[in-house]
Formats: structure tokens, sequence, C-alpha cells
């Protein structure tokens, strides 16, 4: 392989990582493992290899390896080494992005739970904010949860340092107002630190896309709120990271 040439390096490194989770209720195990069969079949590792693909092609870089899994009896990771291109002379670099996926399910209630943890690292001038979009829209989670990170710094001519080479004041800035639209957010931001995390939770939850082999108009009025009960109790505990009474059914 050809060696990298550097020069005039710069030594920001920017790390994107979501948390995605989809929720599901499926009432039997067998649903349950179907569902999981399902979930496991489309986020296999030749498919989230296309996607990180596509978000290399968005940064401006290009792939040098490719690492990719699939596990038994599910799940499925994927890492790949990527450099910005040829031609930007002075900012090139080896970053990385991984995908691992997580499926499971609640022992007794119905609910299951599939996360995939996702991280898009880049040093130089590229910036993983340009595949925010992309990435939500991709994947089409109920709940999303971002991290932005700028690690150490950098210097100009003068030998100033600088540790931000870009305006941001919240990771929401860089999601499009459509996605802002189906997405309720809050932020956490430690700006001294150059730290930015934001929540994203569905904002319509019709009761017919959480369902897994079942139609809500064959449920009773009272089954179709307790399952309603249960997916937006399993949401909120994800949503705010603590547990709420209410999930004692």
């Amino acid at each position: 392989m050809e060696k990298l040439r550097l020069y005039g390096f710069n030594n920001l490194t920017k790390t994107l990582s979501f948390n995605i989770y989809d929720v599901c209720y499926a009432d039997t195990e067998e649903d349950k493992k179907g569902y999981i069969e399902y979930i496991d079949e489309r986020y296999n590792s030749d498919r989230l290899t296309d996607i990180l693909k596509d978000v290399t092609d968005m940064i401006g870089a290009t792939v040098l390896n490719v690492a990719k899994q699939d596990y038994d009896p599910q799940g499925a990771s994927v890492t790949m080494l990527i450099a910005e291109p040829p031609h930007v002379v002075g900012h090139l670099d080896k970053s990385h992005m991984t995908v691992h996926t997580y499926p499971e399910s609640h022992p007794d209630q119905g609910v299951t739970t599939f996360r995939m943890d996702i991280e898009v690292s880049t040093c130089g001038e590229i910036s993983p904010l340009s595949a925010l979009n992309y990435l939500i829209n991709a994947f089409d989670g109920d709940i999303i949860i971002c991290d932005y990170r700028v690690r150490g710094f950098t210097r100009d001519m003068n030998g100033r340092k600088h540790f931000m080479d870009h305006r941001i004041e919240s990771i929401q800035d860089y999601i499009s107002e459509e996605n802002l639209k189906l997405y309720k957010g809050i932020d956490t931001n430690f700006y001294q630190e150059n730290v930015f995390h934001t929540k994203l939770i569905v904002r319509e939850r019709p009761l017919d896309d959480y369902l897994f082999a079942l139609d809500e108009k064959d449920l009773a009025p009272d089954l179709k709120k307790k399952i309603q009960d249960k997916l937006d109790c399993e949401m909120k505990e994800i949503f705010y990271g603590r547990n709420f009474e209410q999930h004692k059914y």
C-alpha cells in the first residue's frame, strides 16, 4: 500500500457517536424471535457496510480498510478505516467508523428493543456532522442519543492553539428542519469542554407502527391501551435513562 504523506497536520479529532433505538411489541416468543430475525437481516453487516461507505462519500473521505462480522445468534459489527482524499493537501489523516447492533427483548412484557451504536471519528478538516441527517434517516430510530466531541488542538502559522475549527452551539443546529419536526429534542452541552449531547425521541407513535405480527384493528381497546402504555414506558425509560414505576403492569 502506498504510504500516506502528511503535511501541516490538523490535530483536531471530531467524533460523532449515536445510540439508536427501535422499539417493537411482539406478543409471543415466536413473534419475538421473528422480530429479532427481521432486524438482524435488515441490518446485517453487508447493509451496514454500504451505509458507512455512503457516509464516507458524504464527509469527503476514502475507505482504506473494512472489517465486518455477523454474529450468532444475532448482531453485526463493522469497522472502517478512512482517510481524507490525497488531493486535500496539508490535511491527510487516518480516521474510523464503527457500528454494532444489539437486539434484545423484555422477558415477559412483549417489548422488544433493538439498539445500534455508531461512531464516526475524523481528523483534519472533514467533520462527521455532514452525515448526521443521512444517518438519522437511514436507521429511522424511535430514540436517538447523539454525542459530538472535538478533542485536541491544532496550530495556526503563528503557533496559536485552536481547540475548535468550526462553529457549533448544539448538534440540533445540524439536524434538518424535516427531522426536527419528527423528533422532540433536548440538549446537555459542555461548551468549555467542546462536548455536545442531544437526545431525540419521535413525536408521533401510532400503535400500528410498533406491532409485529399483529394488527391494531384486531385488538380490544383495553389491550391496545395496555400495549401503548408498555411501549411509551419503554421509550421514556430509554430517553430519560431511568426506570419508572409504571413499568410494573
